[in-house]
């Protein structure tokens, strides 16, 4: 019996690239004659006509399946979304773009098979044809992340990878609300290949990550995998409480025995207007923290499902995962 391959694909409008990117599919899929395919595409919410395009493609192939959000819930959700639902002995995500080369599958499954490893990453080696402060910052992500946090994220690791379907159904298990994949990846542990390539750019249509949504989903990174930013504010709220008491012990020294009354009525507004700002810093990273464990607890779904072309099979929580 061959063993199955399911490709989990997030998709927000992009019906430029769908046609491109089910050509690859499907010559990848008929060099890797032996196995068998389902190629899982997930559409985040799209507002153009990628589902339309989706469903045409599963009127006349059968390998074709998706899964449709009733709103936009993000990629996290989709590749989510897409884990609960591959029914393969291996699973792969991919974006849709075409920067994940689905060429790259035949010898990914061949590292799992025959060196033993559970999952095999992509992780680009150079950043060829972007933004250099997107880079530069990039770098600076990772480098911060895997000092502060058990984490285990490569440079230019990217989400595309190959895994076996014991690891899939770890990162299932794991039904947090606040999601950060490639934080994930690296906690459940499990053997992983980390296969370099050189960065491909998008093959149409425009990216969904602006600087500013790429910056966010970093802090969300930072949030989720370590709480060295509570740290932080703890020790700097203990730095000042000592630094007060010195400054308070300097004064009434002045005053009671060399008669000097304290000067500086301008630096003394600008030292509290600091400290104040120091103050609502370390609130806002409390309130930070806080606000994930709101979501957490509040157990709302991580994504809703429209319609699908799933077999509907008895799964607990299957709309609120």
């Amino acid at each position: 019996m061959k063993e199955k391959l399911s490709l989990i694909i997030p998709c927000y409008n992009e019906e430029e690239v769908l046609p491109l990117l089910y050509k690859e599919l499907c010559s990848v899929a008929e060099k890797m004659a032996d196995s068998e395919f389902e190629f899982l595409f997930v559409d985040d919410g799209s507002k153009d006509k990628t589902l339309g395009i989706i469903k045409e493609y599963s009127l006349t192939d059968e390998r074709v399946k998706y899964v449709s959000f009733s709103r936009n819930f993000g990629k996290e959700a989709a590749m989510y979304a897409g884990f609960c639902e591959a029914d393969g002995d291996y699973v792969a995500v991919m974006d849709a773009d075409l920067q994940d080369p689905p060429s790259l599958l035949p010898e990914m499954l061949r590292i799992i098979k025959e060196d033993g490893y559970d999952s095999v990453a992509t992780r680009r080696v150079t950043r060829e044809g972007e933004p250099k402060i997107r880079s530069l910052f990039a770098r600076m992500f990772y480098k911060i992340i895997n000092r502060i946090s058990d984490a285990d994220i490569v440079d230019g690791a990217r989400d595309f990878r190959l895994m076996k379907k014991d690891m899939v159904e770890a990162i299932v298990n794991m039904c947090e609300y606040n999601r950060f994949s490639k934080g994930i990846f690296g906690w459940i542990g499990f053997k992983t290949y980390w296969l370099p390539f050189q960065n491909v750019e998008r093959a149409a249509g425009e990216t969904k990550w602006s600087f500013w949504k790429l910056f966010k989903y970093s802090l969300e990174g930072i949030i989720n995998f370590s709480q060295t930013p509570l740290n932080i504010a703890s020790w700097i709220g203990i730095f000042f409480t000592v630094m007060s008491f010195v400054g308070v012990a300097v004064v009434f020294i002045r005053r009671l025995f060399f008669d000097d009354p304290v000067q500086g009525w301008a630096s003394l507004v600008c030292f509290i207007c600091f400290i104040g700002g120091i103050q609502l810093f370390c609130m806002g990273v409390i309130g930070q923290y806080l606000a994930k464990t709101y979501m957490e607890v509040k157990k709302r779904p991580i994504y809703v499902v429209r319609e699908t072309n799933k077999r509907k099979e008895e799964k607990p929580n299957e709309t609120n995962q």
